[in-house]
């Protein structure tokens, strides 16, 4: 059997085995048959915030923001270029602050927009503001190694 890397998926939050040579080919979920990834950021909540981080073996590039926060907002569209152009090599996601304030304190989250890329569980690293879309792809690219 071909090494396999699990992904969440973005909906149902059900672990999925993916062969890893086919990451790259639109993996769908069989139970609910949604692609593994659509290019978009997923939202993470106080629910689904752990089984993402923790069953993933794909790293996990979580943007922790607020709806009220204008750098935030401002740089959205640069989170989600990002996201369309380095997935599946990594997984992006939101998790608002203020509807997860326990997860925020949890990181000690002390400004927004703050970036974490986290593998295998673990913080690898941390970026706090806003960044375009260059400087976001890069800074995660070295990230990851």
């Amino acid at each position: 059997m071909p090494d396999s890397t699990h992904v969440v998926c973005p909906k149902c939050a059900g672990t999925i085995r993916v062969p890893s040579d086919r990451l790259s080919d639109d993996p769908k979920c069989p139970r609910c048959r949604t692609p593994l990834f659509n290019g978009r950021p997923v939202e993470l909540t106080d629910q689904n915030f752990d089984r993402h981080l923790l069953k993933n073996d794909v790293p996990i590039v979580v943007d922790f923001w607020a709806p009220w926060c204008a750098p935030c907002r401002a740089m959205a569209p640069a989170f989600e270029q990002t996201a369309a152009r380095l997935e599946p090599s990594a997984r992006f996601a939101k998790l608002n602050t203020d509807e997860a304030q326990g997860i925020a304190a949890r990181y000690a989250i002390r400004s927004i927009p703050t970036m974490i890329v986290f593998k295998g569980g673990q913080e690898v690293a941390r970026q706090a503001g806003a960044m375009d879309p260059r400087s976001l792809g890069a800074w995660v690219s070295r990230s990851l190694g």
